[in-house]
């Protein structure tokens, strides 16, 4: 693995980061206090963050292995967050070790734990960019260091949009930036809370979150299904994350309550 710094930085411990506040949701050690003083305030108004996050890592794990399996073998993973197991590369190189792995993620500490724990396969590759995801050019271009974007790559980015506004070109105008660099063939994995099902929690964890100074758009069915407009929606479409291909897992888990976030799965022709 080798891993690239496009933005070097020092750890900043004095704000919560969502991808160390979703450490804590998943039981992890990689967290500060300030992150886990968020995750158990957004928990007690928001009683579905924790099997929400335990989903969403769910739904990686199937939607990777289902791009993997129709053929892909290039994974742009951005927003990695701290790295927890199995990981992508894990998932994609499982069905196929020749596959390459390119993660991204702005927070310095998943950098460090990136070097020390993402350790793809001898016939793949993985690697790792230190960038923010509202720096295309940036991302592409060293990503383009490992990975042929002349060739399918499987785009994810998971849990991620509902941090990311509709200020200038938007959210929406960034993800059909990444979209139009994938040659025919690609993936977009995307996963995004939403108002709809749960609307009370989320209003609130949304709050605490904008408090904290992290921005959170939960977004509702119209809004996240626009994301994979001009792209081929796989089965069953846009659907709540515990239903998008279940597993027997995600099946019993449905019994937990519900998770207010939509997934989809697309491909582009």
């Amino acid at each position: 693995m080798t891993a690239r710094d496009a933005m070097p930085m020092p750890v900043d411990t004095s704000r919560p980061h969502p991808a160390r506040v979703y450490d804590w949701w998943l039981g992890g050690k990689d967290n500060y206090p300030v992150d886990e003083e968020l995750a158990r305030k957004i928990l007690a108004v928001d009683g579905t963050v924790v099997r929400g996050a335990r989903a969403n890592r769910r739904f990686m794990h199937r939607a990777v292995r289902t791009a993997a399996e129709a053929g892909v073998r290039q994974f742009l993973d951005i927003g990695t967050g701290i790295p927890t197991e199995p990981n992508l590369h894990q998932i994609a190189q499982g069905v196929a070790p020749e596959s390459r792995v390119v993660y991204a993620d702005n927070d310095p500490i998943v950098l460090r734990h990136a070097e020390a724990l993402l350790r793809g396969s001898a016939q793949g590759g993985t690697d790792y960019i230190h960038a923010d995801v509202r720096d295309p050019d940036t991302i592409l271009r060293l990503a383009g260091e490992s990975l042929d974007f002349g060739r399918p790559v499987s785009l994810s980015l998971v849990a991620l949009t509902h941090y990311l506004g509709d200020q200038e070109d938007g959210v929406f105008g960034l993800v059909e930036r990444y979209v139009d660099e994938l040659a025919p063939g690609s993936f977009l994995i995307l996963s995004q809370v939403t108002q709809d099902l749960s609307p009370e929690g989320v209003a609130k964890a949304a709050e605490l979150f904008r408090r904290s100074g992290t921005p959170f758009h939960p977004r509702t069915l119209p809004e996240f299904s626009r994301f994979f407009d001009g792209l081929e929606l796989l089965g069953p479409g846009v659907i709540p994350v515990y239903g998008w291909r279940p597993e027997p897992v995600d099946v019993a888990a449905q019994a937990e309550g519900v998770v207010p976030v939509y997934a989809g799965v697309a491909v582009k022709r």
